[in-house]
């Protein structure tokens, strides 16, 4: 198949360092291209990914989440895509950009952040043009009007990822400075279990600040090191010498990537069960799920016993990019069919 991939505008594929949704795109375009499609993604001009690229702006826009910037991004998209034979839009505003147009392309929308009160209507009726898909099961139900095609969650290529000890015999936060990330909680939870903690985050906007500077930074001290926002590599490292990931989320976040990628370099997760958490963490096997800090800080004390071989396992069985293509892949063939039934 020809398959068009949009990327949003706002960060390169892949990232330099935080954007889970270009991760996840990068990680799509190489494996679908591996299995034999004809894969053109459209970007910015400063992307790496190492498949036919297109793109209107050279770089990513610095008026990030600005209307005027996506809709010309997904303007140019649609146009340069117009032979493909499924879209799959990773973007809010393509699929009405698509709709408004009258694109004839079957078009695929996977939904990379949390169905709101906002949101939920929008992709209701975005569902009538085009399939939506779902990154978790916790993400489906979250939004039981919205008809969802599939849930597809996400993966990663476990080759990318090199197991490790947790030979630093620290804790690892690795995220961004937000209240519902918990990083505070974190740094409680490492103290009460007498473990070091590192923190890695990114702190980019005035509120990503303000929390650093009212949460974090009075915390900071021998037990509690801020290693600002890394690279790939640096994370890498973190991730194979941490004796676990600490996740205290208070948010039903829809998947959560840096778990998957802490369990690919054999790491365990602590985290609390919201969200994907849950669908993600095997109880006492891949990481624990408790419900209070106290119990987080017990369960992060066990964390260094459990088996990391078995943390791999899980990513190479359950979360790795070939199984996430495959899925896609079904999908697209589904949709491929109706539309040509539709106009057969």
């Amino acid at each position: 198949m020809r398959i068009g991939l949009i990327a949003p505008p706002w960060v390169p594929v892949p990232p330099p360092s935080y954007g889970g949704t270009e991760e996840v795109v990068d990680q799509l375009a190489r494996g679908l291209q591996a299995s034999g499609h004809d894969v053109i993604l459209f970007t910015t001009g400063d992307a790496t990914c190492p498949v036919p690229r297109k793109w209107v702006f050279a770089q990513s826009p610095h008026d990030m989440n600005f209307s005027m910037p996506e809709c010309r991004h997904v303007q140019a998209a649609y146009d340069q895509l117009a032979d493909c034979d499924v879209i799959h839009d990773h973007t809010t505003v393509g699929p009405i950009w698509a709709k408004a147009a009258g694109t004839p392309i079957p078009i695929v929308v996977t939904v990379h952040n949390p169905f709101t009160e906002i949101s939920e209507p929008v992709y209701r009726r975005m569902a009538m043009s085009a399939s939506i898909v779902a990154i978790s099961r916790s993400h489906r139900a979250s939004a039981p009007r919205v008809p969802v095609r599939a849930v597809i969650p996400h993966g990663i290529d476990p080759a990318q990822y090199r197991p490790g000890t947790g030979a630093g015999g620290f804790a690892l936060f690795l995220g961004r400075f937000a209240p519902e990330k918990g990083a505070a909680a974190a740094i409680r939870i490492a103290r009460q279990a007498a473990i070091p903690l590192v923190i890695a985050a990114k702190m980019r906007t005035p509120e990503e600040r303000d929390y650093f500077d009212s949460q974090i930074r009075p915390e900071l001290g021998p037990d509690t090191t801020f290693v600002g926002e890394v690279s790939k590599g640096e994370r890498d490292s973190l991730l194979r010498d941490a004796v676990a990931l600490i996740n205290p989320i208070t948010w039903s976040e829809p998947f959560g990537l840096v778990m998957i990628e802490a369990l690919a370099h054999g790491t365990p997760v602590v985290a609390y069960p919201n969200g994907a958490a849950p669908e993600i963490i095997e109880e006492g096997v891949t990481g624990f799920l408790p419900s209070t800090e106290m119990e987080a800080a017990l369960a992060l004390s066990a964390a260094p016993s459990l088996d990391r071989a078995r943390c791999r396992v899980a990513v190479e069985t359950y979360f790795s990019a070939r199984r996430m293509v495959a899925d896609y892949e079904h999908l697209y063939g589904q949709v491929a069919f109706r539309q040509s039934r539709r106009t057969g």
